[in-house]
């Protein structure tokens, strides 16, 4: 007699999904061994992070994609068939990672820490893919696509490509408080990063690339569009809308900036508000990105209505 035929003899529910729930249970123990086998690159990311401004978020990445998937837990399918070919691609392209990672560090190369948790983590991710692909199946992982697809933000950017990025906003920004200065008419002479105002020179820094914000902005509106907004194109203009109102809102802090030091005194390039003021912009950005998420959501409810009719 099987399992399921003594359970309706006794009068008891048969068992339903006890092949997932074993394909859970190695799935727990495969993820185990792959922290213990990173735990040296998974600790140092999370000393990494602490440690560092940019990188702060780090940390609660995991915690967020754990809620998200638990928040759609009720769209699990009870059986689903591993996808396989995922699973092997995945698991190959971490060991590329990995192996060049430990290529690059047996030919000498003396990597910077960024450079080392930008390829030792992927590598996990990578592997922590493949595990999913090859015990979840192909249903669950679509459910689950988009907080396994959250983990990207656990990885640092290259040296490279932050210089690249802070670079780009650092000119962008510079451009932005020119056109700023030009149309309230204030006397300024723009050259690069250099502005010549009455009284004082203001050079924008790298540090003034507002990167930090600019990420944080960028990961709040990609959390905004997977809670508010249910049509792709529009979760990419939400998300796309960050980088030029990330480039407003640093040249509009530039520009306040030095017109504090025209209009009250020089002094005023030590100010609080120059030292300290990230976060108050910060919270200023928002006011337009609200506002644009209000009206891609309002947009999105009459195709909703529609679809479900």
């Amino acid at each position: 007699m099987t399992q399921s035929n003594e359970a309706a003899a006794k009068g008891l529910p048969a068992r339903q999904g006890g092949e997932p729930a074993a394909n859970g249970g190695k799935l727990v123990l495969t993820i185990l061994a792959l922290v213990i086998c990173f735990s040296r690159p998974l600790f140092g990311l999370v000393r990494f992070s602490i440690h560092n401004d940019l990188y702060s978020h780090i940390v609660l990445v995991p915690f967020i994609s754990i809620y998200l998937a638990w928040n759609d837990r009720r769209a699990l399918p009870r059986r689903t068939a591993p996808d396989r070919r995922l699973a092997a691609s995945l698991l190959a392209a971490g060991t590329l990672t990995i192996a060049g990672y430990w290529g690059a560090v047996l030919s000498g190369s003396i990597l910077a820490q960024e450079d080392s948790l930008a390829l030792t983590t992927p590598s996990f991710l990578l592997f922590f893919g493949g595990a999913c692909s090859l015990f979840l199946g192909k249903s669950t992982l679509r459910v689950l696509a988009f907080p396994l697809a959250f983990l990207i933000f656990m990885v640092p950017f290259p040296v490279a490509v932050r210089a690249t990025l802070e670079t780009f906003l650092q000119h962008s920004s510079a451009v932005a408080a020119y056109a700023l200065f030009k149309l309230f008419g204030t006397t300024v002479y723009f050259d690069d990063l250099m502005f010549r105002l009455p009284g004082i020179n203001l050079e924008v820094a790298p540090e003034c690339s507002g990167i930090h914000s600019s990420l944080a902005l960028f990961i709040t509106s990609v959390l905004a569009g997977r809670f508010f907004l249910r049509t792709p194109w529009k979760c990419a203009v939400l998300t796309l809308a960050v980088i030029p109102l990330a480039i407003l809102r640093n040249g509009f802090r530039i520009f306040t900036i030095g017109e504090l030091c025209v209009q009250i005194s020089p002094d005023m390039i030590d100010s609080y508000i120059h030292r300290h003021g990230g976060p108050l912009f910060f919270l200023l950005s928002l006011v337009p990105f609200m506002i644009l998420l209000w009206l891609l959501y309002k947009s999105d409810r009459p195709e909703l209505k529609i679809r479900s009719a």
